[in-house]
Order: C-alpha cells, then sequence, then structure tokens
C-alpha cells in the first residue's frame, strides 16, 4: 500500500495519505484547514545501507544532458 504525499493550496500543509486500494476517487482533504485544494507532490526517498558497504554514484553524458546512476548496496542477485 503506497503513502502519497500532499500539499495543500490554501495553506500550505504538507501531509501524507497511506493508499488503502488503487481507486483514485476518493477526494483528498487537508486535515488542517480541511481545504479540498490539494495538489500531489513528489515523495523524497530514504534508504540505509550497511556502512561496510558503499553507495556509488556515476555520471555520465545522455541524449538529454548528464545523467547519474544510484547504485544502492543490497543482496546480490
Amino acid at each position: 500500500m503506497p503513502i502519497y504525499e500532499f500539499r495543500c493550496q490554501r495553506c500550505h500543509n504538507i501531509f501524507e495519505l497511506l493508499a488503502l486500494k488503487k481507486d483514485d476517487s476518493v477526494e483528498v482533504k487537508c486535515p488542517k484547514c480541511g481545504s479540498f485544494e490539494i495538489e500531489r507532490v513528489m515523495s523524497k526517498i530514504s534508504f540505509t545501507a550497511d556502512r561496510s558497504e558503499r553507495t556509488k554514484i556515476t555520471n555520465r553524458e545522455c541524449p538529454s544532458g548528464t545523467c547519474s546512476t544510484l547504485e544502492v548496496p543490497g543482496p546480490e542477485k
């Protein structure tokens, strides 16, 4: 079940909502001011890794400019 982040356009409150089903027809209301003027925002990601392993960032040229690849330590394939 994904957690979505929303921002109220009236009071600028940012809040999360747990999606219990795939139905997008649910009206989202700001828990602070009650406004229905809501926009979905891009959520930040977070992860932790064992200190003995390092996260590796690789930059390379691509048609749209510079592209980056993030390699996160984890179980081997």
